[in-house]
């Protein structure tokens, strides 16, 4: 039998790398990047979990509720990955997390990510989304990717986020040097060049104390206690905010905005909304400011940061809307408890989504006993399914193209190649823009992207380096292409009755006949309704 240029060619390239992959993706654990140790060991926070699950638990109990059933280790592997680094794991990362023992898998794989750059770098533009917005802002003044870069090497450090805000609030200087500056220099308005106090006020209120604040900022609320008084006195903070290439700093506040009767300019002095006694008297406008929003009394601070974590985490807030707690009455039991440690624990983020992750309620079935009811969801008695985002989706479709990890270790041509076609895929795909939480179905164009577009198409063709290819040409049998198959792109083992019809249809099947069959096997796991979503 003759073989083909095309044949040999791709058989040489692949066996290349037969001994990497088959112990990466197919046997034994290849790379184990060390664990290091977290700041607050287990037994420390294990009794904030504790406490967290004893009021679900009364929560469902006062609800009649019967809370699901514990998700399968993989389940909460997936969740676990694109929640912090955006991705599913890759069959190397699920090789070494089956190899973790049972009972400490879950906290390893947790302190695992935290220590992954991926996560800070997935992280820190989540929640720039909340302080800047997705827009490029203005140019001369403001560099998304430089601040973004900052935010990410702050969280990966584990910084304490109180810190880290009241950099944002408070720095000064040249907005390439100063990276956090650049939350002041987004809001460049040309007309007056300078900073927007209104926007930066408004910014403030919302993502940092949960608070729309600036609902009142043409006329008092007609439903909630702000008055325009509320909102002109944050944005005042403001008012001495200058910017120009020199950098960012506070000369002589001269906030007047105009009287709503008179039309005339009225001078504004700073003044907090609430909570005046924790403002201090000495320093910079901004300083002052700062100081106030992160004091660790300064609840609103605690429950707004905890809040939006705990959706990051999730998928899902605590209490929605995220950005305006109060007017949700927000008081729920979880959302206090987890705010009132964040506080005790000197705002350490890392901390928290390990609590968060240790909780029942996320380690959750996605479906209980009877049929999931919305109630069921709110009262977080099941895991509440929720629809990958954008970045997400492309993300994990470059994962599961590869067998081995798309970290920092990977070649840079994979990380360069990811980096544009993700960012190309989101374009098309849609994105989500700053409210983070809208909950919106999926589209007829997002659907066919992924069934015929070109990134889609890319990641799973029967090329030379594909996960398709490879498990095609080196899996062992049927049964295990179509295991190792399912954990590349849905984290788990197929059912008895996908395993029977999928190594049916590769039964028999060689060469390039075998590849283009994996082929179709992971574009049809790619289009099921599974893919798209957290579970």
């Amino acid at each position: 039998m003759r073989v083909g240029r095309r044949d040999l060619l791709f058989l040489v390239v692949v066996l290349a790398g037969v001994a990497t992959l088959s112990a990466s993706a197919l046997g034994p654990v290849t790379r184990k990047p060390p664990i290091t140790p977290p700041k607050h060991p287990e037994a420390e926070i294990q009794p904030i979990v504790t406490a967290i699950d004893a009021s679900f638990r009364e929560t469902w109990a006062a609800s009649g509720f019967t809370p699901g059933s514990r998700a399968p280790d993989l389940a909460i592997l997936r969740r676990l990955d694109l929640a912090l680094k955006g991705a599913i794991p890759s069959l190397e990362e699920i090789r070494r997390f089956e190899s973790l023992p049972h009972e400490s898998r879950i906290r390893d794989r947790v302190v695992e990510l935290l220590g992954d750059g991926r996560t800070a770098d997935y992280l820190a533009e989540r929640f720039a989304r909340a302080y800047v917005g997705t827009e490029d802002g203005p140019f001369l003044r403001f560099r998304r990717r430089r601040f973004v870069a900052w935010l990410s090497e702050a969280i990966h450090s584990n910084r304490p986020y109180g810190s880290i805000v009241r950099d944002l609030i408070a720095d000064d200087g040249l907005w390439t040097d100063h990276p956090a500056t650049n939350f002041i220099t987004v809001t460049y308005d040309e007309a007056s060049q300078e900073p927007s106090p209104e926007r930066l006020g408004a910014r403030t209120a919302r993502a940092f104390l949960g608070v729309r604040l600036d609902c009142a900022q043409c006329h008092d609320h007609p439903f909630q206690r702000w008055k325009q008084d509320d909102f002109r006195g944050l944005a005042a903070f403001y008012g001495a905010t200058r910017s120009n290439f020199h950098g960012t700093r506070d000369e002589v506040n001269l906030y007047k905005p105009l009287d709503r009767k008179t039309n005339a300019p009225v001078e504004v002095q700073p003044k907090v909304p609430f909570r005046e006694e924790l403002l201090p008297g000495e320093g910079s406008p901004r300083a002052r400011l700062a100081a106030w929003v992160v004091d660790p009394h300064n609840r609103d601070f605690s429950r707004a940061t905890v809040n939006r974590v705990w959706a990051i985490v999730t998928g899902r807030p605590l209490v929605a809307p995220i950005d305006d707690l109060r007017a949700a009455d927000a008081n729920h039991p979880v959302l206090d408890l987890l705010a009132d440690d964040f506080a005790a624990h000197g705002h350490d983020l890392h901390r928290l989504i390990r609590v968060i992750t240790r909780t029942e309620a996320f380690q959750l079935a996605s479906e209980g006993d009877d049929t999931t009811s919305e109630a069921r969801e709110d009262a977080w008695a099941v895991f509440p399914m929720t629809r990958l985002r954008p970045e997400q989706v492309a993300l994990s479709l470059f994962q599961e193209s590869s067998t081995e990890a798309l970290d920092s270790q990977a070649h840079w041509l994979f990380r360069l190649g990811r980096l544009t076609g993700v960012n190309d895929f989101v374009r098309r795909y849609g994105d989500i823009g700053e409210d983070e939480f809208d909950a919106r179905s999926g589209t007829i164009p997002q659907r066919l992207l992924l069934m015929n577009g070109k990134v889609a198409r890319e990641r799973i063709e029967p090329g030379l380096m594909t996960a398709s290819a490879r498990i095609a040409l080196l899996a062992p049998s049927d049964t295990a292409a179509v295991v190792t198959a399912y954990l590349a792109v849905l984290t788990r083992g197929p059912t008895p009755e996908e395993m029977t019809h999928f190594a049916g249809k590769l039964a028999g099947s060689t060469g390039q006949e075998r590849r283009q069959r994996m082929t179709d096997l992971f574009w049809a796991l790619i289009n099921s309704t599974e893919f798209s979503w957290n579970h």
